[in-house]
């Protein structure tokens, strides 16, 4: 066995969604440095495509910026065709778009939540993850081979500590801890269902992420966790080269939780 091989995603081709945002953007860093190739999807496409720059240059790595509305199933078409021929093949699915609201919608009481807030979440956190595993399964079906990594939340696992929040603006909607408890069965539906397909399909649960977020609240959510402290940035990267390489050979069906202890204790 060689260790180095395991972590080693030299010409894999790799989709991250959200891949402009601040996790997304990370994990696209890490994983170019691992030798992979990568489809930029996002809204933001000009972000994307900067950050393809900055990636190609830095790792000699190929990219691909891709827009994408994942409440529209013409548009994640788009992508995956786009995406098959740069590439020809899809070896990685990284679900990482989310819908998490803003500082304003977070306030709104649960009793006065308004229909179509949670409909635009579902839209994107859910539905628009099952649009695209179908059709990029469907591309990994043909190959006999694939990896789709779903990220879920430890929102999806226990409930967000309502204490710590107060008035911050910080605190997540119902309908992620209901959407991120979906995509952990939804990851262990598809990977039963594509059972000996040579298909793998398992999801990770961050916790959360120190990011300008008022001192108060960062002391408040750290006394929580076993560790004392918030994720950094770029903490999760070594769980995504994981999930996508070769180390997590016999893992599938499974939801990897990185969250500092929260869900420990």
């Amino acid at each position: 066995m060689d260790i180095t091989k395991l972590f080693d995603l030299s010409d894999r081709v790799i989709i991250i969604t959200g891949a402009a945002g601040n996790l997304g953007s990370k994990y696209a860093e890490g994983l170019s440095q691992a030798g992979a190739n990568l489809v930029l999807a996002d809204l933001d496409y000009a972000r994307c495509k900067k950050l393809g720059k900055q990636l190609e240059s830095k790792y000699s790595v190929k990219t691909l910026a891709v827009k994408l509305d994942l409440t529209n199933k013409i548009s994640i078409k788009n992508m995956v065709s786009k995406s098959m021929k740069e590439f020809s093949k899809i070896d990685v699915l990284i679900n990482n778009a989310a819908y998490q609201g803003n500082q304003k919608t977070r306030k709104i009481k649960f009793e006065d939540f308004p229909l179509n807030e949670w409909n635009k979440a579902v839209s994107v956190n859910l539905t628009g993850i099952f649009l695209t595993c179908q059709e990029v399964g469907k591309i990994m079906v043909k190959q006999k081979n694939g990896n789709i990594i779903n990220i879920s939340s430890t929102y999806g696992l226990v409930a967000p500590d309502q204490r710590i929040y107060g008035v911050s603006g910080q605190n997540a909607a119902a309908f992620y801890s209901a959407t991120k408890a979906a995509i952990i069965n939804l990851t262990r539906y598809l990977a039963s269902y594509w059972n000996r397909t040579g298909i793998r399909v398992n999801s990770l649960s961050p916790g959360g992420v120190e990011n300008s977020q008022e001192a108060n609240f960062i002391k408040n959510y750290s006394e929580k966790t076993i560790l004392g402290r918030m994720a950094q940035k770029d903490e999760y990267i070594g769980s995504i080269i994981f999930l996508s390489s070769d180390a997590s050979s016999y893992m599938t069906g499974s939801n990897l939780i990185v969250d500092g202890g929260w869900t420990a204790w």
